[in-house]
Order: structure tokens, then C-alpha cells, then sequence
């Protein structure tokens, strides 16, 4: 087994000495440096593999000297990751240290494990960086991707990505439009890692009020408020051990992220309503729709949550970008309707196929899987042509007042109610599919849900 070498550079001795020895423990080869030139020299004469670095060597608290200690190293050697020591009051230094090329940061005072765990991370990230490129056929040898279709150059990139670092714990940002297959990307993470024995749990952060956030993500006690008539596990407490997914997290307000932000950092929280501190080995994966970066920049995200959350960052690519990809997408979903539905087997001519891959698809996957389906219950056919894809589809608006109810009967309230829940019948209850007919978002959909107290 190849033994790691990791330079600790802090000018507490008390800190290095019990850094070593929790090195050792682990059966890695510590050195210790007090200083920017002891560092330096180290870096020079010896193979170290990472390095776990204090931001600040004197009474000033600037982190000058840390940030110019990591640019020294970054210089004389790009490769070599480094992990930042800071105060949870100094987190700001910890994001200027990552636009310098740190790979992570921790908060002082350190739990012992959460820090092992960082740094197996960071070098297990290294390792796999250095894997050669592979094809999709050679990528499902070795990793579980069942469900996620197409072999276009950007999906494959996005799959290698995932196959180097599933099996870490690094955190994981998924970013794509609507509809791209951003959870089934998250299922795939979760699936090839050594957290798979546990199932993931998945929160849609659209859905949670920012009254209930607390609650929802950190478990209360009983008597925490007034509904709270026992005590609740919190969706991390759940996730111990797993996965948890955050979908939607450009949705998140200010005050939440600050909450989320002190657990991501050192991975331990309190109940609503109770004074002990729990603690959570969780890996997180989050995923978005929108540009976090315009967000940050506008002052809606914070930056340091989104350096905490984007370790790893994949880009899904919209399907418009990847319409080769389409021909096996359409046999795929044919195949599942025919067994959703009980059919024959289903076929489509050429001119249909050649059609659906011209379509622009501003739904992406999500649009197109719904066109496929809605063909083939209107047509009845189990050979679809072009016309069969082709058929209007009847406009919400409509001439035809006996479609509505009287004028003076229902509220706008009530009629947006009843919409809601003819939608969910519909559907059998999917949110997605759901909120694409109504042409709202998730999130709005779940926030009228939580508004009505409609049971989604």
C-alpha cells in the first residue's frame, strides 16, 4: 500500500504535533513546517503528496501570510493540493484561498474524522485525475449508469467525470437546464460509491419554506414548537453515512444558506429546540438550473457555500447539443412505454425519427420522453409515423365558455386549486410532469402545494 506523505505547516506546535499524530494513525508519513521558508524547503527536498496549511502565522489575522504561502507552493508546484486551516470567522480567507488554487478548507477548531476523511478525499481526487480517458461501452464495464442514455462526446465526459470521482466523497454541483437528467446524474454518484448500501435521500429544496428549513433538513425535538408533539430526524441525520441530494439549490434563501453552509463545514448541527450538537458523515451532491456564479455576483448566493458545494462541478448538456443521442433515447423510451403500458412492441419510421431530431427541445429529455408517450396513447399504433408526432396539441385557451365554470362561482384561488389537483390526478402524482403542464417551475408548484396544503 503506498504510504502519503503530507506536510502540515502551522505555527502551533500543539496543532502540527496533533496533526502528525493523526497522520500516523492512519499509517501517513507526517512533516511539520512553522513557517513560509521551513515549508518551502520541505516541498524541495521531499515527494509530499498534499498539504494541510494554517492561514495565518502571526497575531495578524489577515491571512496575508497564508495566501502567500499557497501561492509559493502553488509556484513551485502546481500539482501538490492544499488544504486550508481557518476560523469559522475567517471563512472569507478560506474562499480567497480556493480562486488561488487551494482544493479544500476546514474550519478550526477540526474534527478528527471529518479532517481524515477530507484529506483521503483530496488525495483519492488526485489519483483518479491522472486515469486515462474511456469510451462509454468501456465506462459501463466498470461503473453502474443504468438508465442514463446517449454516447455523445459531452454525456461521456460528463460519465468519466463521475466514474473518477464517485468512489470519493467529494462534493458533487450538477448544473443543467430543466429536464437534462440532472437527478438521474446524482443516482449514478451515489450508486458507485462505498455509501450505495444506504439509500440516498433526496430533498427538493423548492419545496421547503425557509420557516421550515430547520426542521426539515436538522430534525427538532419534541415541544421545539407548536406542532413539533415529537422529536424528528432532520434529512441529514437520515443521510448519515449516505448521500444526500439537494436538488434545486439555486432556490435556497440567504438565511438557509448560512445554516447549510456551518454543517457542510464541519458536518455537525442541533435539532430545533434542543442544545446538543450532532454530527453527520455525509457526502453531498446539489443540482441546479440556474448560474450560481451570475448569483453570486448579484449577492443571492454566497460564495463560500457554492466553493463548499462545487468540489466537482459536471455541466449537463442540453439535448439540442447532443441530438445524436436522440435515435437511442426514442428506442429507450419505446421500450419502457411498451412495458409501462403493456404493448406491442413499438417501432417508429424514419421520417418521424428524422423530424424528432431536428426539434429544437427546450424541455430537453423531459419534453421529448413526454412527446413519445403522448404519440403513442393518442395514435393507438404500434408503428408511429410523422403524422402521429405531429398533432396539434389542443390550446389551453380555448372559445368555449362551457369549459369554465360561471363567472362569480370560484375564486381564482379556487379555480388555481383545482387545477393543482386535476394535474396531480392526472399524472399520477409527478412533480415534474405536473409542473410542465401548468407552465410553473417545481418550485412555484411546491410552494402552491405548501399553500394550499395540497398533498403532492
Amino acid at each position: 500500500m503506498k504510504q502519503f506523505n503530507i506536510l502540515v505547516v502551522d505555527d502551533d506546535y500543539s496543532v502540527t504535533t496533533s496533526i502528525a499524530l493523526l497522520l500516523k494513525q492512519q499509517g501517513m508519513r507526517p512533516f511539520k513546517a512553522s513557517s513560509h521558508d521551513e515549508a518551502l524547503a520541505i516541498l524541495r527536498s521531499e515527494i509530499i503528496h498534499c498539504v494541510i496549511q494554517d492561514m495565518n502565522f502571526s497575531r495578524s489575522t489577515s491571512g496575508l501570510e497564508g495566501l502567500a504561502l499557497l501561492k509559493a507552493i502553488k509556484q513551485q508546484n502546481a500539482e501538490v493540493p492544499v488544504i486550508l486551516l481557518t476560523a469559522w470567522g475567517s471563512i472569507e480567507l478560506a474562499v480567497e484561498g480556493m480562486k488561488h488554487g487551494a482544493a479544500d478548507f476546514m474550519s478550526k477548531p477540526w474534527d478528527n474524522e471529518h479532517l481524515v476523511r477530507t484529506l483521503e478525499t483530496t488525495l483519492s481526487l488526485c489519483k483518479e485525475q491522472q486515469r486515462d480517458e474511456l469510451q462509454r461501452q468501456e465506462l459501463d464495464e466498470l461503473y453502474d449508469f443504468s438508465g442514463i442514455i446517449g454516447c455523445h462526446p459531452s454525456l461521456t465526459k460528463v460519465l468519466q467525470t463521475i466514474g473518477r470521482v464517485a468512489n470519493t466523497d467529494a462534493s458533487v454541483l450538477i448544473l443543467g437546464e430543466s429536464g437534462t437528467g440532472k437527478e438521474l446524474i446524482a443516482d449514478a454518484v451515489h450508486n458507485n460509491s462505498a455509501r450505495r448500501a444506504k439509500e440516498m435521500v433526496k430533498v427538493n429544496l423548492g419545496g421547503i419554506s425557509s420557516s421550515l428549513f430547520e426542521s426539515e433538513m436538522f430534525g427538532h425535538v419534541r415541544g421545539a414548537f407548536t406542532d413539533a408533539r415529537s422529536d424528528r430526524e432532520g434529512r441529514f441525520a437520515l443521510a448519515n453515512e449516505s448521500t444526500i441530494f439537494l436538488d434545486e439549490i439555486g432556490d435556497l434563501d440567504k438565511s438557509s444558506q448560512v445554516k447549510l453552509l456551518r454543517i457542510l463545514q464541519d458536518q455537525s448541527f442541533q435539532p430545533v429546540g434542543s442544545s446538543k450538537t450532532l454530527r453527520a458523515n455525509v457526502r453531498v451532491v446539489s443540482a441546479t438550473n440556474c448560474d450560481l456564479n451570475e448569483m453570486v455576483a448579484a449577492g443571492t448566493f454566497r460564495e463560500d457555500l457554492l466553493f463548499r458545494l462545487n468540489l466537482i462541478t459536471v455541466h449537463l448538456p442540453p439535448l439540442r447539443e447532443r441530438k445524436s443521442d436522440i435515435p437511442l433515447l426514442v428506442e429507450h423510451h419505446l421500450n419502457r412505454v411498451s412495458q409501462l403500458y403493456g404493448l406491442e412492441p413499438l417501432s417508429i419510421e424514419a421520417s418521424a425519427m428524422q423530424w424528432l431530431q431536428q426539434q429544437p427541445w427546450p424541455g430537453n429529455i423531459r419534453e421529448l420522453t413526454q412527446t413519445i408517450e403522448r404519440a403513442i396513447l393518442m395514435s393507438n399504433k404500434t408503428h408511429l409515423g410523422l403524422a402521429d408526432f405531429q398533432v396539434p396539441v389542443p390550446s389551453e385557451s380555448t372559445s368555449d365558455t362551457e369549459a369554465l365554470p360561471e363567472v362569480g362561482s370560484m375564486t381564482l384561488s379556487e379555480m388555481e386549486q383545482a387545477m393543482i389537483k386535476q394535474a396531480l390526478e392526472a399524472y399520477d402524482g409527478n412533480i415534474s410532469r405536473v409542473a410542465d403542464a401548468l407552465g410553473v417551475s417545481r418550485s412555484a408548484l411546491y410552494r402552491r402545494l405548501e399553500k394550499y396544503e395540497i398533498n403532492g
